[in-house]
């Protein structure tokens, strides 16, 4: 295999390392379930080196990688195919699919979970520091906390993809391939064999709702019940829950401390779903407040209107919150914020300080993002005065945070 590709039209040849085997002394870990390492032209570990990320691998480990992309530019991406000096924190993965080359879904089943949490902090430190700046440097030390149930069996919705054979399975690691898996231990104990065990129209992405009697449900069988905040939902099929059981009860219970809605008062909840943090807002302002939620999908406002229907004071709006919310009459006290990955964003906002809450809580399920926008509050002079994350997802790299931002 030659390590140089063929010249691109610019005249400049491209380095390829793919299938090239690396001996790597690893280094920190990075956003994204990999550890940063650097090797030279030889293969061998290089303080000045090119950038690897590395898969399957813990910071101070010395391990051989077998590259698996190349872009041919600052650096590329491996997997630890063999531990040469291993760490204090590695064990052995709970799934024969953890490995390298096998399952996508997994990024840390071979760390305790005390380390994963470690390794989440980590990476949330890093990004605040980089992306806040001065903005969280106040705040105390920020640990990833972790929820109850442990690592295992945590799962309750599992998005299955379906081979040509018609046999559904998990996706490998950044691949289309499906992996006929027999099990996956993240989600409840006996929930998914029933279901991988059938056959399906090839092609097709199936969404299994697992409930609380670790029963699996396809869309097929219907509305699945839901419980948080001393309120019911009946969930259409398709519409967003939070994965881990105790997530949706443990944000609730932060907004009932944090968002302090006066009696009589408004709150918006936007990107609001089937309206649970609504359902502690309308607590907070009463009958004679208004809670007013924005959400993009009809059938999750639907949903929430049906179990919301005994809090008058709740009243839900199809939209995109980056729309509606300029269409909001009301000044809202407080303002619920839970935006899908990428944020809220500069527009977004600007536009949220230009209404003036006195406080602003704030979900985010990547750190990136959430330091991002925590430095535009600043500047929107919002202060942050609490933060906490939590370890909701259990050995993948992916975390939840929630900020609360008082206005200067």
């Amino acid at each position: 295999m030659s390590e140089l590709a063929t010249e691109p039209p610019t005249g400049r040849a491209v380095l390829d390392w793919t299938d090239r085997v690396l001996e790597l002394e690893v280094g920190a870990v990075a956003h994204g379930g990999h550890c940063v390492a650097r090797a030279g032209e030889d293969g061998e570990p290089s303080d000045d080196g090119r950038v690897v990320f590395v898969r399957h691998a813990l910071p101070g480990e010395r391990v051989r990688a077998v590259v698996t992309e190349d872009p041919g530019g600052a650096f590329c991406r491996a997997d630890a195919v063999s531990v040469l000096r291993g760490s204090a924190d590695r064990v052995p993965a709970p799934c024969e699919w953890a490995r390298p080359g096998a399952c996508g879904g997994c990024d840390f089943q071979h760390a305790t979970p005390a380390a994963q949490r470690a390794l989440k902090t980590d990476v949330l430190r890093e990004q605040l520091e980089r992306l806040a700046g001065p903005a969280t440097a106040h705040l105390p030390e920020v640990r990833v906390e972790e929820l109850p149930g442990g690592p295992l069996g945590w799962r309750t919705r599992v998005r299955l993809a379906v081979d040509a054979d018609g046999t559904p399975g998990l996706r490998a690691h950044r691949s289309h391939d499906v992996l006929a898996v027999a099990d996956c231990p993240l989600a409840p104990t006996g929930s998914l064999p029933p279901v991988l065990a059938g056959a399906f129209p090839p092609g097709e992405d199936l969404e299994v709702t697992v409930d609380a009697t670790a029963q699996a449900h396809l869309p097929i069988d219907g509305p699945v019940a839901a419980h948080a905040a001393g309120h019911r939902w009946d969930l259409t099929p398709g519409v967003f829950w939070q994965v881990h059981p105790s997530l949706a009860p443990t944000l609730a219970g932060i907004v009932g401390d944090w968002a302090a809605a006066p009696s009589g008062g408004v709150a918006w909840d936007l990107y609001g779903g089937v309206g649970v943090l609504a359902a502690v807002l309308a607590e907070q302002v009463g009958p004679g407040g208004r809670v007013t939620v924005v959400e993009s999908s009809r059938d999750a406002v639907a949903d929430g209107r049906r179990a919301l229907a005994g809090l008058p004071q709740v009243d839900f709006r199809i939209g995109r919150a980056e729309r509606e919310v300029a269409r909001l009459e009301d000044t809202p006290d407080v303002v619920v914020t839970d935006p899908p990955r990428a944020g809220l964003g500069r527009a977004m906002v600007a536009a949220l300080a230009a209404r003036g809450p006195a406080r602003i809580v704030h979900v985010a399920c990547d750190p990136a993002s959430l330091g991002r926008d925590l430095a535009l509050f600043a500047m929107q002079n919002y202060r942050v005065t609490a933060l906490r994350a939590f370890d909701a997802f259990p050995m993948t790299h992916h975390m939840e945070a929630v900020a609360l931002l008082e206005r200067v």
